[in-house]
């Protein structure tokens, strides 16, 4: 967790048109004893007034709101510079979705239908100062947009040169999807390591999260879609 969530709950924020699905998450993250619901949205409108007010550390925020769209709510947060971070959860998991959500700021975009396990680990990444994107969600983006990306056979750009070999390693496994979890698995390393490393890329790239250092990667031709 960051420093400011460090010893307490992660406080969320549910917002969501439809109050079923609020019952549902409310469910599913009531169980975890670090996590606080505290309060919910059901529109976007509501969701940047109770963002202003309460300070959520997240806001799990829907794409499709009355008033005022997720990405527009999401954009609104962020202009106004809230200690706040936006997990987008949607059914319309849409290309041009998720380039508006990053676009505006979001943190993380995963599909309504993500198993309850992978929602809560995406609520504490992104608590913690990461970002999560669905790597199906991800991986279909890059692919649609594969003509733009730079020829393979390229010379790499100067930017990759500040990296170690087992930095790029690193990166090449980061755009793949992997946790540090795995990526601590696939290079026999511990998981400590590879969150030292991950923070030295960043630093050297002057990335602001894993999502640009996922698109770093297939903009340079280090990874190309479907390898």
């Amino acid at each position: 967790m960051t420093d400011s969530t460090a010893g307490r709950p992660v406080r969320i924020l549910l917002a969501d048109d439809q109050p079923l699905l609020r019952t549902g998450f409310r469910m599913v993250l009531g169980t975890e004893d670090d996590l606080d619901i505290v309060a919910e949205a059901g529109d976007g409108v509501e969701a940047v007034e109770l963002s202003r007010r309460l300070l959520p550390d997240v806001v799990l925020m829907d794409i499709r709101m009355p008033r005022m769209d997720g990405v527009a709510a999401t954009r609104a947060i962020v202009d106004a510079r809230l200690p706040v971070r936006v997990l987008i959860l949607t059914t319309f998991d849409l290309d041009e979705y998720v380039v508006g959500a990053l676009r505006a700021g979001a943190s993380g975009f995963l599909a309504k239908d993500v198993p309850a396990e992978d929602l809560v680990t995406a609520i504490r990444t992104v608590a913690a100062g990461e970002a999560v994107v669905a790597p199906r969600i991800l991986r279909r983006l890059l692919d649609r947009f594969a003509d733009v990306l730079p020829d393979p056979a390229a010379t790499p750009p100067k930017a990759l040169d500040a990296l170690t070999e087992r930095e790029r390693e690193v990166l090449v496994q980061v755009a793949r999807g992997l946790s540090n979890a795995e990526i601590a698995r696939e290079l026999s390393v511990s998981e400590t390591t590879v969150k030292t490393h991950v923070g030295h890329v960043l630093t050297k790239l002057g990335l602001r999260d894993r999502v640009q250092a996922v698109v770093l990667a297939y903009e340079t031709g280090l990874v190309r879609p479907g390898g």
